[in-house]
């Protein structure tokens, strides 16, 4: 049966076939298999009789069992299957630890100061206070500061958010325009002099730095406006009133909302006037929707997309913080609308939840220029 599944050319010639074959029991050829000096460990011999190669000098005898190579083929291959897996393990691994730092890892490589820019996706909340408002407020609090600005026509106090350990704070242009002093009080309640950075005013942006930063500052993560949805639950952190580190919460209410504000120096003056050591008692003048809120524009204005809340806003949370549920900074506070006309109305001040935000791929599209004195220099 055996011999019908021989190559050709396998077989002896002649008489070397019939001295190869007769008279050669299996038994016999069984026998010479077994004695032969085959390690134990290696697989046993097949139940039939392999086949033989031509005898060389006329003798006719069985094929010897392969030694080396039986035993050693079929484990190379296993051998080698590890590396490809083994590589994958490793990347898989290395993927992971990678995705939690390479935002922090890229402002450490790019920038003189190390700033935590990341995705929404990010969570900087402690897990088991996770989606409350204490854990955001947590979370980010610490680099929420408050910005008293003066200058011959008065003072003003406003918001700011740390972007660098290096001392760089967002704020709104119109907290520190026109300032011939700027001081920020750190979440900590120890206080600083800054200096103005860059401005833009047509984005109603400016960015500050303290003089002789301390170290230990925490940066804020700056998370991704354009996966906002409206009535995701948002936190607002600022100094209303003068009232540092006050939180506020919401939801986001609209996004794309055309705000207007003035671009005039000017306008940033007479809306220090009158504040006093209580700070911030003016607001900001905008148009929404074709009115004007807080006073009037002026005639130099600009128009920007903002985000709309309901978290309560007040004057001097402009420049400050609206936060997603994972400490994302998602928006700058700039502007708030309040039912009162009359400064002295305290009765009907405060907010009535029209708030606005600029979004923070705005102002991170915007932070290369401020850094180089921004477009108003």
């Amino acid at each position: 049966m055996t011999e019908s599944f021989r190559r050709s050319g396998e077989y002896p010639q002649g008489d070397q076939q019939q001295s190869a074959y007769s008279g050669q029991p299996y038994e016999q050829s069984h026998h010479q298999q077994s004695t032969s000096s085959v390690n134990p460990e290696w697989p046993p011999p097949p139940p039939y009789q392999p086949a033989a190669e031509p005898a060389s000098h006329g003798g006719g005898a069985p094929t010897a069992l392969l030694t080396e190579p039986v035993s050693s083929a079929p484990g190379a291959p296993r051998k080698r299957a590890k590396g490809p897996l083994a590589l994958l393990a490793v990347v898989a691994i290395a993927a992971a630890a990678v995705g939690g730092g390479t935002a922090y890892a890229f402002q450490e490589l790019t920038g003189n100061d190390t700033a935590a820019g990341s995705a929404s996706s990010t969570s900087v909340v402690a897990t088991s206070k996770k989606g409350t408002v204490a854990g955001v407020a947590e979370a980010a609090g610490p680099s929420i500061v408050e910005i008293s600005a003066t200058s011959n026509a008065g003072s003003s106090t406003g918001s700011g958010v740390v972007i660098t350990t290096g001392g760089e704070i967002i704020t709104n242009n119109h907290v520190i325009s026109g300032a011939s002093q700027i001081k920020v009080q750190l979440s900590n309640g120890k206080s600083y002099t800054a200096s103005v950075v860059g401005t833009d005013s047509k984005k109603d942006l400016a960015l500050i730095k303290l003089e002789d930063a301390p170290s230990g500052l925490t940066p804020a993560t700056l998370g991704d406006s354009n996966a906002v949805k409206v009535g995701d639950e948002v936190v607002a952190i600022g100094s209303p009133e003068g009232l540092t580190g006050t939180v506020t919460s919401g939801i986001v209410s609209a996004l794309d909302r055309d705000v207007t504000v003035s671009t005039d120096e000017s306008q940033g003056q007479q809306q220090q006037q009158g504040g006093g050591s209580g700070g911030g008692s003016e607001q900001w003048p905008f148009e929404f929707g074709g009115q004007e809120f807080n006073g009037d524009t002026g005639s130099s204005t600009t128009t920007y997309k903002a985000l709309q809340t309901d978290a309560s806003l007040n004057p001097g949370n402009s420049g400050g913080a609206l936060i997603d549920m994972s400490g994302n900074i998602i928006g700058i506070n700039s502007a708030m609308y309040s039912a009162a006309t009359d400064s002295s109305s305290s009765s009907s001040a405060g907010s009535v939840g029209l708030g606005f935000a600029i979004p923070v791929n705005t102002v991170k599209a915007d932070l290369a220029s401020l850094r180089s004195g921004g477009s108003d220099s």
